[in-house]
């Protein structure tokens, strides 16, 4: 496929709404996907963020419409796709995107990078997005918007629910096993262009601002009194901040995840996406049953993803069922098994297995970074890789 291809976007309106369900004979109902993905724009000679997400979207927008958006800061772009009922939709929907908005960042002189942290830092600070919105957030959490460390991608996975009650239902029941999915996807260890220790730095930097974090256990009613009483008392400005790892959406009838690291690699992308719907239909094909979901303490998750942001997927992990520190591979393994009825469903285990067998052998993004630098000691190599492999090249 190329970027001239504008067939790999399906007819229908834009947007991340659930669409049409599949429904496979004697399996769970298994629902739409569809994917935002957050991406640094950095300039071509110094490899450092720059302020020219204008210029880019304008030249993208003309083949994507607004599946191509701006973002809070203006060195950074997000693209979403529209909701895919398969995983080839899905590939060939992120790997237009991608090639399309790469081609108006060669244009303007800069890459386009996944990265949920640059890795070269920002010559100076980069300007907040001018709009409404975003003006009133930075005025309003003026110590957390500076330009520089603060400056983060992340990817959010949507699917498709029927309302905001099943939404909650799969926030409720997916949590726990959401540190073992960010594990994967760890995309960040630089920043300020130091190594952090971590793999993803991008968690903690993001988990300044208020709410960024595992989701409460809610019912429709807990959660409308507490979105309203976050707002009420000015702790977010609006209901569009509620940062939880698991989220209904503001504005689709989706549920959102809000866990991992922007990452290079589209497998690592589409293997989140799968797991999560997996899980999704696992959980909803067993609804009947009237469980109760994991009780599992805010703390103790708190705890497991930032065992997964220091280790990712190859390290150690907190298993948050049982507060024991277990190989992270243990809890990955645990993942798939936990949502096996709903890949099948959906015709995607074998497709899921192929991709985590490529994660294993290539690395997470956090991984592969930390080797090219190791490679040749030049964090710009770093920054050529991800743009190359964002790119698709």
């Amino acid at each position: 496929m190329t970027a001239t291809e504008p067939r790999s976007l399906p007819a229908g309106a834009p947007g991340l709404g659930p669409g049409p369900a599949l429904a496979p004979t004697g399996g769970p109902v298994v629902s739409t996907v569809g994917i935002e993905e957050e991406f640094l724009l950095v300039d071509r000679l110094t490899r450092a963020p720059v302020a020219r997400a204008d210029p880019v979207i304008q030249a993208a927008s003309y083949p994507l419409g607004d599946l191509v958006q701006s973002e809070f800061y203006r060195c950074m772009v997000e693209t979403c796709t529209r909701p895919a009922t398969t995983a080839a939709d899905l590939r060939a929907q992120l790997r237009f995107l991608r090639a399309t908005v790469a081609t108006a960042a060669r244009a303007s002189d800069c890459l386009l990078v996944a990265s949920g942290t640059p890795v070269v830092p920002p010559t100076a600070p980069i300007p907040v997005t001018d709009t409404p919105r975003y003006r009133r957030m930075a005025r309003h959490f003026g110590a957390l918007v500076d330009g520089r460390l603060g400056i983060v991608c992340g990817c959010h996975i949507h699917v498709g629910t029927a309302d905001r009650a099943q939404a909650l239902f799969l926030a409720n029941r997916v949590r726990p096993w959401l540190p073992a999915l960010q594990a994967l996807a760890v995309n960040s260890p630089f920043a300020g262009g130091l190594d952090t220790g971590f793999a993803s730095w991008r968690a903690l930097e993001f988990g300044r601002w208020p709410t960024a974090g595992p989701s409460p256990l809610l019912d429709p009613a807990s959660y409308e009194e507490m979105a309203e009483a976050l707002v009420d008392s000015g702790v977010l400005i609006d209901r569009r901040m509620i940062y939880w790892f698991a989220r209904p959406s503001e504005h689709q009838p989706t549920i959102e995840f809000r866990v991992t690291d922007t990452n290079a690699d589209l497998d690592t992308t589409l293997l989140v996406a799968l797991l999560l719907r997996g899980l999704c239909a696992t959980f909803l094909a067993r609804a009947g049953e009237g469980r109760p979901p994991p009780d599992v303490s805010f703390a103790l998750l708190s705890d497991a993803h930032r065992y997964a942001a220091r280790y990712g997927a190859a390290g150690f992990a907190l298993d948050p069922f049982t507060g024991e520190r277990v190989p992270a591979r243990a809890l990955i393994d645990a993942l798939v098994r936990t949502a096996g009825p709903g890949l099948r469903a959906a015709g995607d285990e074998a497709e899921v297995g192929r991709l985590l067998d490529a994660l294993r052998r290539k690395g997470t993004g956090a991984d592969r970074q930390r080797a090219a630098l190791e490679r040749t000691g030049r964090l710009r190599d770093v920054v050529d890789g991800l743009a190359d492999r964002t790119a698709g090249t």
